[in-house]
């Protein structure tokens, strides 16, 4: 039986299954973070700097800074600067997308979780 590499480009650069899957956690990883996922959701209204997010989120400056390094990290956002300021945007080509997809599945398949979660509390 011939093992397939769940994430090719990794293995034909020589890195091991486990190897990828190190690179599969750290891709959902940033997805599994609320924060994260709130910048995300934010950023898909247009570009922010750090004090712009910080200031609609509540979040602490530090907080922020460190899930923007995390996310750029991944591909997740891009960073321009602008005279003293660095502006941050979704990924256009591939994360914007993926979010897209991502609601259509969780209105799809997901939404029932909520209701059941609502009428557990009643």
């Amino acid at each position: 039986m011939t093992k397939k590499c769940i994430l090719q480009s990794c293995c034909s650069e020589g890195f091991s299954e486990d190897e990828a899957y190190g690179a599969y956690k750290i891709f959902f990883g940033t997805l599994f973070s609320e924060s994260r996922l709130r910048i995300i959701n934010l950023l898909r209204t247009g570009k922010k700097n750090v004090s712009e997010i910080v200031s609609e989120l509540g979040m602490n400056q530090t907080a922020v800074s460190h899930n923007l390094a995390r996310m750029k990290r991944c591909g997740f956002v891009v960073g321009k600067r602008n005279k003293k300021f660095v502006y941050y945007t979704l990924n256009k080509k591939t994360i914007a997308p993926l979010m897209k997809l991502i609601d259509k599945h969780m209105g799809n398949f997901c939404v029932h979780i909520l209701r059941s979660e609502r009428s557990d509390k009643k």
